[in-house]
């Protein structure tokens, strides 16, 4: 459809007609694993009902937005992405101000048109953009989008060496990765995401009694889908595996460590602190300019036990930010 916001026209994703999706979010300023079809498409077809949107200026792609649409309390709702630990806007690195302002006027058109009652967003921190920018959010406030959550998310940035980032390391923490090797801990991938995921599930029953975000199956589905962006760092004592970090290589700045967990049973080996050692270590030789560890809030509450856990590796904390806007 085009809207009146001058040359700015919006149609809804179509796999057929839209196949450039994945090439675009490749070359794109703030684009990541999280918002390729690849990875979408994951979820089974009767998870979600998919409302992506594709902006065109003049018919040359210039924004897409991974969306989808669900009712909830007699409103519908446009959430972008429900299945994706972010969303937002992806966009070229040189999209000017006025470009951003006019794709948000067209797109709160499109949700008027089309009878959303409410909106959210969630932006990828801005660590995950080549060019650092703000537009996204200024447009957005701008037309009275306001902030559902604010989660904290660790950050550590990677130097240039392994050894200026463990400068950075707590004291207690080198002494705990060094006490694992001395225990004969020994840190390698490995592709046995099964045993891995039997700790990951135990663990967080114990600590949290959830369940993982994916099932076993579909963690085996995305690292089929990404041999060379998913990877399973694990630790071994006498070939048992008692630990094991999954990163997902979110785009060619930032890897993201998506589960880290651990053996309860075998605490003394600190087989977490030398897999975080051996993991900033391989992404500093693989390029990389970040490791996400992930947030420690939920709803805005923190976990401050996990919080100095990521700050004594040298990690800060951004902002990995929900908007929304009722719009009747």
């Amino acid at each position: 459809m085009r809207t009146g916001n001058l040359n700015i026209s919006i149609e809804k994703f179509v796999p057929e007609k839209h196949g450039f999706w994945d090439e675009f979010v490749a070359s794109s300023n703030n684009g990541t694993l999280f918002h390729e079809r690849k990875f979408l498409n994951y979820h089974p077809d009767d998870r979600f009902t998919d409302h992506s949107l594709v902006f065109f200026s003049d018919g040359k792609p210039v924004s897409l937005l991974p969306a989808v649409e669900y009712h909830q309390a007699g409103m519908r709702v446009f959430h972008s992405h429900r299945g994706s630990s972010f969303g937002g806007f992806i966009q070229p690195s040189d999209m000017s101000l006025d470009m951003h302002l006019k794709i948000t006027g067209a797109f709160l058109d499109y949700l008027n048109q089309q009878d959303f009652h409410r909106v959210l967003i969630t932006i990828p921190p801005i660590i995950y953009s080549r060019r650092l920018s703000n537009y996204t959010e200024f447009s957005l406030f701008r037309n009275h989008f306001r902030y559902l959550k604010r989660d904290i998310s660790s950050v550590l940035y990677l130097e240039q060496s392994i050894e200026s980032n463990i400068a950075k390391f707590r004291q207690s923490t080198r002494t705990a990765f060094r006490k694992a090797v001395k225990m004969g801990v020994e840190v390698r991938e490995s592709d046995d995401y099964s045993s891995f995921y039997a700790i990951l599930k135990k663990n967080l029953k114990i600590r949290h009694n959830v369940q993982p975000t994916h099932t076993l199956d579909e963690l085996k589905d995305i690292k089929q889908r990404y041999p060379d962006r998913v990877r399973l760092y694990s630790a071994f004592v006498q070939d048992r595996m008692i630990a094991g970090i999954v990163l997902f290589d979110a785009n060619d700045r930032v890897t993201l460590a998506f589960y880290i967990s651990h053996d309860e049973s075998c605490q003394e080996y600190r087989a977490v602190n030398i897999l975080f050692k051996e993991v900033i270590q391989d992404s500093i030789r693989r390029g990389f300019k970040y490791l996400d560890y992930g947030i420690f809030t939920v709803n805005m509450e923190p976990n401050l036990g996990l919080a100095r856990f990521k700050e004594s590796f040298g990690a800060g904390g951004i902002f990995r930010d929900t908007l929304y806007l009722d719009l009747k």
